[in-house]
């Protein structure tokens, strides 16, 4: 072990950048966290095993003796269990300064806000009592804004994801790896170490610092801020000097609920209680407990019950003049058994920005505890106040704000939140920091499944009248998908007359009595009956048509509306119940509509529930678009509130279609390695035969080798870069193969090299044996003539090839290209997908050139061994064959890539998939006949010669 009795701390060499990409910006900061841990373990190994004396010491009692007295360290490593998780940890911590090191002024909102983070590593008890020696990573990290350039969607459905080029955007950054002593006595840390910068420009400096922090070992709500500073070693007048950066943070050590007792016994926190009944009855103790349903929520929406004009309706305070937050969240949840909870409360005019880095002045320090009487969580929340003036200077203070959250009990069409609550303050309307009453709920993108939710369905009345008519037709043989299963749930396009699109998603949240929402996130787990079920919409007397609840929302384009209060680029929410009948495959629904007005800060919303919702499913075994229906207004044309009709389609494909087209791919994966493995067996053996025989090399034909060369350098050619990196520019489907497909498409390039270089030395060996050939010249000129009525022919073909894909295009209606639709290749004709179809037509009569040369020159000899000519025949019509079947068998005609018998490199329909393997067969028949009868034997006897071809004797060298 290190000895720890030096008066100074070398500064490590070793550097590690970890750069991650992540899908989801909701995550950001608990991969952040990961990611920098995995990075503290490695330089952590990194300075303990290397101390270069080359570089300068920094001397620990020079900076830091006067706040923690250097302490000789023991062999004892300090367990840090019994002070929490939140032991010496700064996560997500914000900054102020630091322009010299990163390079540009921090800002703690947008896509990649800034940040500081810190962790210690190696803990050691000393002969102090009270000082822990610590070893420690601190990190920031400058903001930068994402590019909308490699954009990925998740419709928590059929996911689509969207690889475009990526253009490198930097961020600066800076890491320091410090060494210390932190007094719990004193609640003082001080470190010394050493870190790089790097800017978004790529340049990199070298840094020698002090680092202060005061981390006392207790936190409540009142004392739970962490304040630091990064100092320079340096003097001012040196190249790596930067002014200090002061650091804010929260700490979560040992936290101790000084509040909320107090708070509960005066009976305040209880003037805003719902009534009992009107909540669940959460047992706080059993998992998941209520930090889970809490974390899982996401973000709220607020709704201001003043009139924001005349009354301040800011939770914030003064701090923020003018800002009235749309959203908020809660962060750093940590919770007790007793069902006390402590966070923070994170606000934010932007939904997108919640679970971004700790902002003080638009952020809570809270801590609740849940009562067991009222169903009900009580918050005390206190605002973070001198934080204009300086970071040293802030502190907790004013908890006057006071919360209540509940967990409904019951669901309707009005009210789709699982989690709803209310923010006051106790101040006066007089009082400095009063702000007006909020209203908040959850967001709705999660689900929560809660023991003991009900549904009531309400629309009972408007539901027979509206979908007494939209009965569907039932047809002999046709299922449909059954109402509790994933296939409900589908995304979709919404369009209107004008052509105007909007994308968007539907998914049912209650399909009778039981809770469905949980299995779009991947939760499959048992529900149990609910008790006191709903009310049921349609009386039947039997399972086929269930009631169900469903959630649809769209982003309409920058021109469709549909309504005139709603801005277009806002995202419309409606929801929705009514019934299905899994006979029919219809479902109809009477849906409700959130109307916004032009100020989101203050509650005037309105519902608009005369929307009526008809979706007609496809039957399980149809191929195409698997749902389509409309959307429409049932109010008067006059109405403010009306809409014009809108359609709604969609290809998301079934569960059972998802399951074909997998077991497909991996057949088609599979199809391809044996083909391309048995042509290069086949080619293999030609060769072999050709070593044994060597004088029937120049009797093969070398357009033939050339067309057979080219059949496998072109694919080589045009997927070069499927060989090394994967393709960025093009549109993957997920359907549960992961990067599996990219891997087998190396292998299958792999093998088709490896073809083409045995086809190439075939080719190779051939050319060379022409010239050790006596008949040299007849050869020659029969080689001419085969290429003299082969080119002809080919380019023929490429023409009326040409004159196929123009009269395609002169009857087909051009299809806008949007960048969620998938590729249907069936309805694209591009004319360099016809001339490569037209080439595997090419390749498929690879036999051609070797007829019309032993026609020319009618040898005797056997030039082409059986397996070589009847094997790569049989490998290029079994895609053709393959096809017919797949034609035939799959219930999904929607296909959205080809792997084996690709359409875009050959041409597949019925009647080419049986006009090319006759063909071949032919050829290969004539190829026998000829090597046995000699080449003149398919002709009419008036045409045949009598003169044959005399052997001269010849010596080949060459080796194979």
């Amino acid at each position: 072990m290190e000895s720890t009795s030096s008066s100074s701390f070398p500064m490590p060499k070793s550097r590690v950048c970890v750069r991650a990409r992540i899908n989801s910006s909701g995550n950001q900061h608990t991969f952040c966290v990961f990611s920098f841990f995995i990075f503290s373990v490695i330089t952590n190994i990194s300075t303990a095993t290397s101390t270069p004396s080359s570089w300068p010491q920094i001397s620990y009692a020079q900076h830091c003796n006067a706040i923690v007295p250097e302490s000789a360290s023991t062999e004892q490593q300090f367990e840090s269990a019994a002070y929490g998780a939140g032991f010496l940890h700064i996560g997500n911590g914000y900054f102020t300064g630091g322009e010299s090191i990163l390079g540009q002024p921090p800002q703690f909102e947008g896509d990649s806000p800034s940040f500081v983070m810190f962790r210690h590593g190696a803990l050691y008890r000393t002969q102090t009592e009270g000082v822990i020696k610590v070893r420690g990573n601190l990190f920031f990290r400058g903001s930068r804004i994402v590019s909308p350039l490699g954009n990925i969607t998740h419709r928590r459905l059929l996911r689509f994801r969207i690889n475009q080029p990526r253009i490198p955007i930097r961020r600066s950054s800076a890491t320091f790896e410090l060494n210390g002593f932190w007094s719990s006595d004193a609640g003082k840390l001080c470190m010394v170490g050493s870190g790089s910068s790097h800017s978004k420009e790529g340049n990199s400096r070298l840094f020698s610092v002090v680092f202060k922090l005061d981390f006392a070992q207790n936190s409540s709500i009142v004392y739970s801020l962490v304040r630091g500073t990064l100092e320079s070693v340096d003097t001012e007048d040196s190249f790596n000097y930067f002014k200090p950066v002061s650091i804010l943070g929260i700490s979560q050590m040992r936290y101790e609920y000084t509040s909320i007792e107090k708070e509960i016994g005066s009976g305040f926190l209880s003037e805003y209680s719902s009534d009992e009944d009107a909540s669940l009855s959460l047992d706080v103790s059993e998992r998941p407990g209520l930090c889970s349903f809490v974390r899982s929520a996401g973000g709220f929406e607020l709704e201001y019950e003043s009139d924001c004009d005349t009354v301040n309706c800011s939770p914030l305070g003064g701090g923020t003049p003018g800002f009235s937050p749309k959203f908020m969240s809660f962060d750093q949840v940590e919770c007790q058994d007793d069902g006390k909870v402590h966070m923070l409360l994170r606000f934010s005019n932007s939904s997108s920005h919640l679970f971004r880095t700790f902002i003080p002045d638009k952020t809570l320090v809270a801590e609740g505890a849940w009562n067991k009487k009222k169903n009900q969580l009580y918050v005390v929340a206190c605002r973070i106040l001198n934080v204009a003036n300086s970071l040293a200077d802030a502190f907790v203070g004013d908890c006057s704000i006071k919360l209540n959250l509940r967990f409904p009990a019951t669901m309707s069409i009005k009210n789709r939140s699982t989690i709803v609550g209310q923010i006051w303050s106790n101040r006066t309307v007089n009082d400095l920091g009063y702000f007006g009453r909020i209203v908040f709920q959850d967001t709705g993108n999660v689900q929560i499944d809660l023991p003991g939710l009900k549904y009531e369905y309400t629309e009972t009345d408007s539901i027979s009248k509206a979908c007494a008519k939209k009965k569907g037709v039932k047809h002999k043989g046709q299922v449909y998908p059954d109402g509790h299963s994933l296939d409900m749930r589908f995304d979709m396009s919404v369009r209107n007359s004008k052509g105007q699109v909007g994308w968007g998603h539907a998914f049912p949240l209650f399909v009778g009595d039981k809770f469905v929402g949980d299995q779009l996130y991947g939760k499959f787990r048992p529900h149990s009956p609910r008790l006191g079920g709903s009310e049921a919409l349609v009386s039947t007397s039997h399972n086929s048509v269930v009631n169900i609840s469903y959630k649809l929302s769209f982003t309409p384009s920058t021109s469709l509306m549909l309504v005139g209060k709603i801005s277009s680029s806002r995202s419309v929410e409606i929801s929705a119940e009514g019934i299905y009948d899994k006979e029919t495959g219809v479902l109809c629904m009477v849906g409700c509509q959130h109307l916004q007005s032009n100020k989101p800060s203050t509650k005037n919303d309105s519902l608009d529930c005369k929307i009526l919702v008809n979706v007609q499913f496809a039957p399980l075994n149809a191929g195409g678009r698997s749902v389509k229906g409309t959307i429409e207004s049932t109010r008067g044309k006059s109405d403010q509130l009306y809409f014009q009709h809108l359609e709604l389609s969609s290809s998301s494909i079934y569960l059972s279609q998802a399951a074909e087209s997998i077991w497909r791919m991996d057949l088609e994966i599979t199809l391809v390695l044996i083909s391309n493995t048995f042509a290069c067996v086949f080619v293999g053996l030609q060769l072999f035969y050709v070593k044994r025989h060597p004088d029937v090399l120049p009797l093969i034909s070398i357009v033939m080798l050339i067309v057979l060369t080219l059949g496998h350098m072109i694919p080589l050619l045009l997927n070069f870069e499927a060989l090394f990196v994967a393709n960025r520019n093009r549109q993957n489907v997920f359907l549960g193969s992961g990067g599996w497909l990219e891997v087998n498409e190396v292998i299958v390039r792999v093998v088709t090299m490896i073809a083409f270089l045995l086809q190439f030395r075939l080719l190779q060996l051939t050319w060379s044996s022409r010239s050790n050939d006596g008949s040299e010249n007849a050869l020659w000129v029969s080689e001419k003539k085969v290429l003299y009525l082969s080119l002809p022919l080919y380019a023929g073909g490429a023409l009326i090839a040409w004159f196929v894909h123009q009269w395609k295009n002169s009857y087909q209606i051009p299809l806008p290209r949007t960048r969620l639709a998938p590729v249907n290749y069936n309805q694209q004709h591009a004319l360099w997908g016809e001339l490569k179809s037209y080439a595997g037509l090419i390749l498929d009569g690879f036999l051609l050139p070797q007829i019309m040369f032993n026609l020319f020159f009618n040898p005797k000899e056997k030039a082409l061994a059986s397996p070589f000519y009847v094997g790569t025949t049989v490998v290029r019509l079994l895609p053709h064959a393959y096809d017919l079947y797949r034609a035939h068998s799959s219930t999904w005609k929607f296909d959205l890539s080809y792997i084996y018998a690709n359409p875009r490199m050959d041409l597949y329909s019925t009647a080419w998939d049986v006009i090319i393997p006759c063909g071949g067969m032919l050829f290969a028949a004539l190829i026998y006949l000829q090597q046995r009868f000699g080449g003149h034997c398919i002709l009419p006897k008036r045409f045949r010669e009598s003169s044959v071809y005399e052997k001269v004797p010849v010596v080949i060298n060459e080796q194979l």
